[in-house]
């Protein structure tokens, strides 16, 4: 996917859009896509997940990565969090075929894993299926997306 012009820091955003909240790292990912980005980072809608990302997940030097939570947490909060291991990521829903912690369980069995940034935002279990943002979590979007673009201008050579 990225082999030959591999980006040096790939943003990759994890959801269900058809499960309202649990999609919000999909809204992160086209809410950055309408902004420019320096030239050595890139985007990734990671959609449901999947082995398929394994290769464009391995590349970059640095994984900046967006994915809700079930932890808990009022519906809205923010975590950034620098995993090393599985282990270190919190609850998620199971609405992934491949969850991230699968993937990174995977890249470390594949070889040593870039350095991962995790902006984990916290939701409700949703009742059913909806393709809309709740309030609390629409709100955020923003915010998170401006944190990510925080993160990717300090580690970016443009």
């Amino acid at each position: 996917m990225f082999s030959n012009n591999a980006p040096r820091i790939l943003i990759v955003g994890i959801g269900n859009v058809l499960m309202g909240d649990e999609g919000v790292g999909v809204y992160v990912i086209r809410h950055l896509e309408k902004q420019t980005l320096p030239s050595d980072v890139a985007c990734l809608d990671g959609g449901t997940g999947g082995f398929h990302l394994l290769e464009p997940m391995q590349q970059p030097e640095r994984l900046v990565m967006v994915d809700a939570t079930a932890d808990g947490a009022p519906a809205g909060t923010v975590q950034r969090l620098q995993p090393r291991y599985s282990t270190d990521y919190p609850p998620t829903l199971c609405a992934h075929d491949i969850g991230l912690k699968d993937l990174l369980d995977s890249m470390y069995l594949l070889g040593t894993p870039p350095n991962v940034t995790l902006f984990a935002v916290s939701i409700d279990v949703p009742d059913g299926v909806g393709t809309e943002l709740s309030p609390a979590v629409a709100g955020v979007v923003p915010e998170v997306a401006k944190q990510v673009m925080a993160e990717v201008k300090v580690g970016s050579r443009s």
